[in-house]
């Protein structure tokens, strides 16, 4: 029993370490994380010539470009803004290498804020449906910062690479003028609660002198 036992063990031992070998060796093949993007190619108005960002010569204008169009949904909607409201146009071709892998149209100027339109056809043939879509709020500053010629953005602040939101209004972050509005906010409210008290006294008491006059 006990020779079966350890015959068993052997056994089991040999053939793990055969897969193990097995796999240690077979690994690199299939195992290999694909490569990323390595460049942006940027055409549009203004621009003589295309504006070709490489993530080993840029590699930050590459990623910031990148994260303007990676977080799409699959599907967008059909229709965009009027042709007059989207401004201008430019478009960004995302490749692998050299090899040309996806394309968008950027509006940063569009009437109610930036846009994305992803045409149905893409360079590398995948299936997808067109569609349009919110785009982030940097997306002209990031494109400026880039080299494309655009005027500079100040009611952005950027959140990061490729991110972003909103300023206040300078006058939105005056606590005295808060303060001020919330005091007389509050003054109304008192006056408003007394009047309604005086009313509610005044009523019971003609109601209260009325009944006092029929039971006599």
């Amino acid at each position: 029993m006990v020779r079966q036992m350890r015959r068993l063990a052997a056994v089991l031992a040999g053939t793990l370490a055969t897969a193990l070998l097995s796999l240690g060796t077979a690994g690199p093949a299939w195992a290999a994380p694909n490569p990323a993007p390595a460049g942006v190619d940027i055409t549009g108005v203004g621009l003589s010539e295309p504006l070709r960002l490489r993530a080993d010569k840029q590699p930050a204008h590459v990623t910031a470009v990148i994260e303007q169009v990676n977080f799409l949904a699959r599907t967008g909607m059909s229709t965009g803004p009027k042709p007059a409201d989207l401004g201008p146009k430019y478009t960004i071709v995302v490749l692998a290498g050299e090899t040309p892998k996806q394309t968008y149209d950027l509006y940063p100027k569009a009437v109610g804020g930036p846009r994305v339109f992803r045409p149905a056809k893409q360079p590398d043939a995948r299936k997808t449906s067109a569609g349009w879509f919110l785009g982030r709020l940097s997306m002209s500053e990031t494109l400026r910062t880039a080299g494309v010629p655009l005027e500079r953005q100040f009611d952005t602040v950027s959140g990061g690479v490729g991110g972003g939101e909103r300023v206040l209004p300078e006058d939105t972050l005056d606590p005295a003028k808060d303060l001020d509005e919330a005091l007389g906010d509050l003054q109304h409210l008192l006056l408003l609660n007394v009047g309604v008290m005086l009313t509610i006294t005044v009523g019971l008491a003609g109601i209260a002198l009325l009944i006092r006059r029929r039971t006599r």
